[in-house]
C-alpha cells in the first residue's frame, strides 16, 4: 500500500546518513529531544471528538473496519492511499499522510496494511507528526520496530500503540481504532490495558455481563517491544475522570508488569484515595525456552517469570485473579471496598448478572527457579543452525570461537539483546557465565538503534563485565567483540546474539566460546529478507507436527514429557484456543483447578489457532492434539473477536467427520456469534459438551479426564 521501492527503502534503513536526510528537522529539534516521547502519553486520550484516518483506507480490511467503526460512532474523517484521490465510504482519500494532516487534521491514524508494508507506513505517520499511530499488524520485523522507536524517542509529537495489538477503544466516546469486537463493549468506568487481545476481550465481556462497562481500553500488544506499555496507560488512567478502576492484563515476557508494580506502589503512597486495580497474568505454565505464541512471550535473561510478575503486583495491593471471566464480579467488589460509587459504574441493573465467587491466583506447582531458568532460557526456534554453521557465521564477522576452557581465572557473558523497556537494542553483560548466577548478575546497556553502541556504552558494559582492569589487549579485544556482535546482530536481524568469554591463562587475549544466536523469523517470512541466512535452516531438526502446525499458522507446543514411557499419564487435556494470551491462561487455569483432588490432570499442550481461526485450522488443530497419546479429553476454549463462534463450531464438526474424534470434547464459546455457534453444535447431534460459562466447562473437563460422567 506504500509506494516505495523495496531496494530503496532497504538501503535507507541501514544507512545513518540516509535516515538523517529522510527524517524531518522538526522530529530532531532540540526541543523535541528535551521533551521526548513521554510527552506524547496524553495523545492516548481518545473520545467522541477524535478525528481518525486510515492508512490503506481503500483496502478490503480497512474498508470493512472503517465502516463498522463509523456505524458505531467513530469520527472517521478520511484516509490515505498512496498517490490516490477521490472518495471512499463518503470520505476523502488523500495521496499521503502529510496531505491528510494538512487537510483533514486527524488526531489518530489506523494503519491497515500488511506486515511487510507496516514499518514504512508507521515511519510516514511519524514524519507527518500524527499525534497517535495505531499499528495492528502482527509479524513486523523486530529491527524495523527498533528503528522506528529510535525515531520516536527523538521527538515529542507522535505516540505509537502496538504493533501486534488490537488497538485502542473508548467505549464511552464510541471511538475505535483497531479490530476489537464491538458487541462485547459497553460504556462504563473501568480502564483496561492489556498485552493479549483475546484476554482483553474476555475481560471486557465479563465486565459487560456484570453490568459494568469500560472507559478506555489500551492494547499494549504482544510484540517484544511495545509502543505503549502498562506504566504509560496507568498515567492516563490516573487522571482520567471517566476511569474509576483499572485492570492490567499481562503475560510472561519482559519486565513491564514489574515496572507497573513499582509505579502502583508509588501511586498508592502519594494519592489519598487511589483507584482500585486488578490484574491477570498469563503464562504460569509456559514451557521454558519456548516462544508462547506472541512474539514477545518469552522470558529473557534478567526477566521475571509469570509467577514473579504476579507476586510483584500482588505485593503492592493489586487484586489478582486467575481468569478474566471473573473480573466483572471482582471489580464490583473492590470498587465497593474502596468506597467508590458502584451504582454510577454499573451500566444498568438489567444487565447485571449473578456474581460468582472468584479464585485468586495460586503459585504454580512447577515454579521456575533461577537455576531452571538459566538452564533453559535459550529459545527453541524454527531456524536451527548447526554448531559449524554458527561458527562459520561468527567467523565471517571476525569472531573466532574456541573450545570452552577447562579452567580460567574468570568467565563472562556478553551479547546484544533487545532492551524492552528502553525500546532499543542493548549490550547484555554479566561478570560470570555460570548459568546459576546469570539471571541475578546480568545487566543491559541500551543504545540507539541507528547510532549503534557508543564508546561510553561499551566501556560501561566492560566495567560490568569486570574487565575494565584487564590487560590492554584483552580489553581492546572485548570492545572489538562488542562492535562485531552488533554488526552481525544488525545486518542479520538477530533477536539475541550472545557468547561466553574468558581471559586466557597464558596470553593477553580473550577466548570466545558457547555462542547463542536467535534470529527473527518475521524478517524472512514477512519481508523476504535474510534469505541466505534462512536457507541454512536444517529442516531435519523440525518435527512433522511442527511443520504441519507452521503451515497452518498454528502455534502448537507439547507440554511436559511426551516419551512413550509406561509412567506417562493418559488423562491429560488437549487444549485448543484462539489467541496466545488466552491459550496461556487456559493452561494456567486448568492446572490450578484440576491438578489437585478430586481431579488429577493438567494440560497436554499449548495450542493457539491464531486470531483469524478458520474451520480448516480447527480441523488441523484437532489432528495435532489427538496425535498425543496422553490426551483423554479435548477442551476448545474460544472467545470470538475476529474469530466467529459459528465458524469454530463448523470446524469442530468437520474434525469429527473427516479425522474421526474418539475422545470426548468440551467446547466453551463466547463472543461474536456465540449463540449461533452453540446452535450449530446442538444441531450436529455429536458427543460434544457445550458451555458458555468457563468454570462449568472446566469442571466438565476434569470429570471426563478422570473417568467421571
Amino acid at each position: 500500500m506504500i509506494s516505495r521501492h523495496p531496494h530503496i527503502l532497504r538501503r535507507a534503513r541501514f544507512n545513518l546518513q540516509s535516515w538523517t536526510l529522510r527524517t524531518p528537522q522538526a522530529a530532531f529539534s532540540s526541543s523535541a529531544r528535551r521533551n521526548g516521547y513521554d510527552d506524547t502519553i496524553q495523545n492516548l486520550k481518545i473520545g467522541a471528538n477524535t478525528r481518525v484516518i486510515f492508512q490503506g483506507f481503500t483496502g478490503k480490511l480497512a474498508t470493512a473496519n472503517a465502516k463498522e467503526s463509523m456505524d458505531w460512532g467513530t469520527n472517521v474523517v478520511g484516509g490515505v492511499k498512496p498517490n490516490g484521490s477521490g472518495e471512499h465510504l463518503g470520505k476523502p482519500v488523500l495521496p499521503s499522510v502529510r496531505a491528510a494532516m494538512e487537510q483533514l487534521k486527524p488526531d489518530v491514524t489506523g494503519i491497515y496494511v500488511a506486515a511487510h508494508q507496516a514499518a514504512a507506513a508507521i515511519e510516514e505517520a511519524i514524519e507527518a507528526e500524527v499525534p497517535l499511530i495505531v499499528a495492528v499488524a502482527e509479524h513486523i520485523p523486530l529491527h524495523d520496530i527498533m528503528r522506528i522507536h529510535s525515531m520516536l524517542q527523538s521527538q515529542s509529537k507522535s505516540r505509537l500503540v502496538g504493533a501486534n495489538a488490537p488497538g485502542i477503544i473508548s467505549a464511552i466516546g464510541r471511538c475505535r481504532i483497531g479490530f476489537q469486537p464491538l458487541p462485547t463493549f459497553s460504556p462504563g468506568h473501568i480502564g483496561i490495558v492489556a498485552k493479549s487481545g483475546t484476554l482483553s476481550y474476555e475481560t471486557v465481556g465479563s465486565l459487560t455481563r456484570a453490568g459494568v462497562g469500560q472507559s478506555l481500553c489500551i492494547a499494549m500488544g504482544g510484540d517484544v517491544i511495545a509502543g505503549t506499555n502498562f506504566v504509560d496507560a496507568l498515567k492516563v488512567f490516573e487522571h482520567d475522570e471517566d476511569t474509576e478502576a483499572i485492570i492490567l492484563v499481562g503475560e510472561v515476557g519482559g519486565t513491564s508488569e514489574e515496572e507497573a508494580a513499582d509505579w502502583i506502589k508509588n501511586y498508592n503512597r502519594r494519592v489519598k484515595n487511589p483507584k482500585p486495580i486488578a490484574a491477570v497474568i498469563g503464562g504460569l505454565q509456559a514451557a521454558p525456552g519456548r516462544v508462547m505464541g506472541h512474539a514477545g512471550a518469552w522470558q529473557g535473561l534478567g526477566e521475571g517469570t509469570a509467577e514473579s510478575k504476579r507476586k510483584a503486583l500482588e505485593s503492592v495491593g493489586v487484586t489478582m485473579v486467575d481468569h478474566p471471566a471473573k473480573l466483572g464480579g471482582v471489580m464490583k467488589e473492590i470498587l465497593s471496598q474502596a468506597g467508590r460509587n458502584v451504582s454510577k459504574i454499573e451500566k444498568s441493573s438489567a444487565h447485571a448478572q449473578q456474581r460468582r465467587s472468584y479464585h485468586t491466583s495460586r503459585s504454580s506447582r512447577r515454579p521456575l527457579t533461577s537455576h531452571s531458568f538459566n538452564q533453559t532460557f535459550q529459545q527453541k526456534r524454527s531456524l536451527h543452525l548447526s554448531a559449524e554453521q554458527s561458527s562459520g557465521l561468527l567467523k565471517s564477522y571476525d569472531i573466532n570461537l574456541t573450545t570452552a576452557p577447562q579452567s580460567a581465572p574468570s568467565s563472562h557473558y556478553l551479547g546484544i539483546s533487545p532492551a524492552r523497556s528502553a525500546r532499543s537494542p542493548s549490550i547484555i553483560a554479566a561478570p560470570t557465565a555460570n548459568p546459576d548466577q546469570l539471571h541475578q548478575r546480568v545487566r543491559r546497556f541500551p543504545f540507539d538503534y541507528r547510532e549503534g553502541p557508543t564508546t561510553a556504552v561499551i566501556n560501561a558494559a566492560i566495567a560490568h563485565l569486570q574487565l575494565d582492569a584487564a590487560p590492554p589487549k584483552a580489553k581492546a579485544q572485548t570492545a572489538e567483540l562488542i562492535k562485531n556482535l552488533w554488526k552481525l546482530y544488525h545486518e542479520k536481524e538477530a533477536i539475541d546474539a550472545h557468547v561466553s568469554l574468558a581471559l586466557s591463562e597464558t596470553k593477553d587475549e580473550i577466548q570466545i566460546y558457547n555462542p547463542y544466536l536467535f534470529f527473527d523469523d518475521a524478517a524472512f517470512k514477512s519481508n523476504k529478507r535474510q534469505t541466505d541466512l534462512h536457507a541454512l535452516r536444517d529442516k531435519s531438526q523440525i518435527s512433522e507436527t511442527d511443520k504441519e502446525a507452521d503451515a497452518a499458522g498454528i502455534v502448537y507446543i507439547p507440554l511436559g514429557s511426551t516419551s512413550s514411557s509406561a509412567e506417562q499419564p493418559t488423562n491429560l487435556v488437549g487444549t485448543l484456543v484462539n489467541g496466545a494470551g488466552l491459550a496461556m491462561n487456559t493452561n494456567d487455569t486448568l492446572h490450578i483447578r484440576l491438578s489437585e483432588p478430586p481431579y488429577s490432570t493438567t494440560s497436554a499442550n499449548f495450542l493457539d489457532t491464531g486470531g483469524k481461526a478458520t474451520s480448516a485450522t480447527i480441523k488441523t488443530s484437532f489432528k495435532l492434539i489427538l496425535s498425543d497419546p496422553r490426551v483423554s479429553v479435548v477442551f476448545v476454549n474460544i472467545f470470538g473477536g475476529l474469530t466467529l463462534c459459528d465458524m469454530i463450531a463448523e470446524g469442530i464438526i468437520m474434525a469429527f467427520k473427516e479425522i474421526g474424534v474418539e475422545k470426548p470434547v468440551v467446547v466453551r464459546l463466547r463472543g461474536t456469534n456465540e449463540e449461533l455457534g452453540q446452535k450449530v453444535l446442538q444441531e450436529a447431534n455429536l458427543p460434544i459438551h457445550a458451555f458458555d460459562d468457563f468454570e462449568e466447562a472446566v469442571k466438565k473437563v476434569g470429570e471426563l479426564a478422570n473417568g467421571q460422567k
